[in-house]
């Protein structure tokens, strides 16, 4: 589960741009394949060049000495159109020229077939490398889905060959069944320890209650049974928020049509006393927020919410309630004009048992908490801006419900 996002930067590490891993496959591959290749077409000119050198004999023809003696010219014909007389240096050069365009030819050929080759070993390199990455994209996006919120019984369940992928997907599940069997331990055992404390606090609250209520207590005794009385209702919301938010981090239960705003509603209804004892002014705008959820969740997200911004506010401030939608979302967005807050504590703010500095020590430290645990388990998202001259402002965001024949 993910902490609320604070708007301000907690630290930045400067880092090169770097190719992504499939492109870095790719290049590898190509580069090497291309000196391979450079490699074997060196070694194929300079073999094919000692062949020729070795096989001269068969391009160059042998030439025969021309003898001492000459007969004398018969006069009677006609001499014959001489033939081009072949001498040693003539052949040599034609034999260089020959060799020249053979090996150059070669070169050619072979550097363009080399050039088509790597094109091709480049193409098959990248399709190797996204058949081969396709897997663990669907690790790192599971990772991501359950990292920010999702449940914990999603599986990779990753197919094909027995490979390293293979493995990691294999280990990535197994770590989710511990994940997913510690915490629903631990979840049940916060719901079954509160439940069970809930009977002795309510029979130690009426022994307490009842002979005050009589008048069956001496005078000095009194105060001590108050302070008793007020320890106990601290402990029974202790005890009401510990399951409240064991339930909002367990699966929720079938999903009903739902509106921000009669959550916003019941929460001004329930704390309007309280504001008006405390001397802070609500500004409500309840627009309509349509979601998908479960309605007495979604009311205790507002009340906590609302009661954080009445109960760390100064003397005359004021707070505010608005709901509507912003695109595909719907909205519960609460301000106060408390004392000053700083950024750094904002992600402390919504672990349990956690108030800020400056803060009052009224409360369980468990509202938001439960605002944060109930928001993730209806695929929502929770933010917190501190205000300039004191004062949060929190915003709750839930997919937006498509409207329909209710809604009209």
């Amino acid at each position: 589960m993910t902490g609320p996002r604070t708007g301000a930067r907690t630290g930045h590490r400067s880092t090169r741009p770097r190719l992504p891993l499939r492109a870095r496959l790719t290049l590898v591959t190509t580069v090497v394949f291309a000196l391979l290749g450079c490699g074997l077409l060196v070694l194929n000119w300079l073999s094919s060049r000692q062949l020729i050198e070795d096989n001269r004999y068969l391009v160059v023809p042998a030439v025969d000495t021309v003898p001492a003696e000459m007969p004398a010219p018969d006069t009677t014909t006609p001499p014959p159109v001489p033939a081009r007389t072949l001498t040693p240096a003539t052949a040599a050069e034609g034999f260089q020229e020959f060799q020249r365009s053979v090996l150059g030819e070669l070169l050619g050929r072979s550097l363009l077939l080399l050039l088509v080759f790597t094109a091709l070993a480049a193409l098959l390199a990248w399709w190797a490398g996204r058949r081969s990455l396709a897997r663990l994209h669907r690790v790192t996006a599971a990772a991501r889905r359950i990292g920010a919120g999702s449940a914990l019984d999603e599986r990779l369940a990753l197919t094909g060959p027995h490979d390293e992928v293979r493995e990691l997907g294999d280990t990535f599940d197994a770590m989710l069944d511990r994940l997913d069997r510690s915490f629903t331990a631990q979840r049940r055992f916060t719901a079954h320890a509160s439940h069970e404390l809930r009977t002795p606090l309510t029979l130690q609250r009426t022994a307490l209650e009842i002979p005050l209520a009589q008048g069956r207590v001496p005078a000095d005794l009194r105060p001590d049974l108050r302070r008793a009385l007020d320890a106990n209702a601290r402990t029974e919301r202790l005890i009401a928020a510990l399951l409240t938010l064991a339930r909002g981090e367990s699966e929720p239960p079938a999903r009903q049509p739902a509106d921000l705003a009669d959550a916003a509603d019941a929460a001004l209804a329930d704390l309007a006393g309280e504001a008006r004892t405390a001397g802070v002014r609500i500004d409500a705008a309840a627009a309509p927020a349509p979601v998908t959820g479960e309605p007495a969740l979604l009311r205790q997200v507002a009340l906590n919410l609302l009661a954080n911004a009445v109960r760390h506010n100064r003397p005359d401030g004021t707070a505010t309630l608005t709901t509507g939608t912003a695109g595909d979302r719907s909205f519960l967005e609460v301000g106060n004009t408390g004392p000053v807050v700083d950024p750094a504590e904002l992600p402390e703010l919504f672990e349990p048992f956690r108030r800020g500095a400056g803060r009052r020590a009224e409360g369980s430290g468990l509202g938001l908490a439960v605002v944060r645990a109930i928001t993730a388990n209806h695929g929502g998202e929770i933010t917190a801006v501190p205000r300039p001259g004191g004062g949060l402002t929190v915003r709750v965001e839930l997919p937006r419900r498509a409207r329909d024949a209710s809604d009209m």
